[in-house]
């Protein structure tokens, strides 16, 4: 069997057209959504993800603005920026692109951010009111990845899902998303024992830890689905994921390829919840 493949390309493109709707109907009753991110420095792989954030927005009709501050910027001044766009009645979104330089509190910095704000979904209290099943801005890649694997009808109740790694920003937040659709998750990470027993256990299987194929058909049951979050550049400059894609996908049942995956997906659930803190504004 060849594992079905779930493209992130092909759903955002369908999502975005849904979103450029919404905002339409927004504009119509006076209200431009807008997103803010604030860059420090000039990494290049924030840079990129940047232009990715911007084109989405384009594509959608969002306002967008970027704050590109130098590196030498204090953690002061970015919190007194952040500050000005919490009181701005026209600003919807506000994003910091991560990392921050070390001279820079990373928790200070996404704490500032007003919660009704926070479309990142990094906020405390955004993170709160998703683990207790409340509304909340969710985060974005999380979020993705629960629309990727219903857009294949799969059922997600009662399923066994494995998710390996424990970010605050991934690994984390998805189990939690899964757990809120009455799925059965198990956690694994660095120090989990004989991680093997537990992903070939799984019949939803995320794979969120950044090392290039670190998982293989061999890992997983036959007709898992296989998410794969892992964006890994190899020497060659070829971009793979966490699993290795071309052994899984002749065991899988559904799995979503890197590129063109779970990315495009984490930035349309971006602009889905600048136009979701755009809609508060009507109440």
């Amino acid at each position: 069997m060849t594992a079905t493949i779930i493209s992130g390309k092909d759903l955002a493109i369908q999502k975005r057209q849904e979103l450029a709707n919404e905002v339409k109907l927004l504009k119509q009753k006076g209200i431009t959504p807008k997103l803010v991110i604030i860059l420090v420095g000039d990494d290049p792989a924030s840079l990129s993800y940047i232009k990715g954030k911007q084109k989405a927005s384009v594509e959608t009709g969002v306002e967008f603005k970027l704050e590109h501050l130098k590196e030498s910027v204090t953690e002061n001044e970015l919190l007194q920026l952040i500050d000005r766009y919490n009181q701005d009645p026209f600003v919807d979104g506000i994003l910091v692109q991560l990392p921050l330089p070390k001279h820079i509190d990373e928790k200070a910095v996404i704490e500032k951010i007003s919660p009704e704000k926070d479309v990142d979904g990094f906020h405390p209290i955004n993170i709160g009111r998703m683990m207790t099943g409340q509304e909340a801005f969710l985060p974005c890649t999380p979020a993705g990845i629960v629309e990727l694997i219903k857009s294949a009808n799969i059922e997600i109740p009662g399923k066994h899902v494995v998710v390996v790694g424990r970010s605050n920003i991934v690994g984390k937040p998805v189990g939690q998303l899964l757990l809120n659709e009455d799925a059965t998750v198990t956690y694994c990470h660095s120090k989990t024992n004989n991680l093997r027993s537990f992903t070939k256990e799984a019949d939803i299987l995320i794979v969120a830890v950044g090392k290039a194929h670190f998982l293989s058909a061999d890992d997983m049951k036959e007709g898992a689905v296989v998410i794969d979050v892992g964006v890994n550049r190899t020497q060659s400059g070829k971009l793979v994921g966490d699993v290795h894609f071309e052994e899984a996908k002749e065991k899988a049942g559904f799995i979503t390829p890197v590129p063109g995956g779970v990315g495009p997906m984490t930035i349309t659930m971006l602009v889905h919840n600048t136009i979701l803190a755009a809609k508060k504004r009507l109440s």
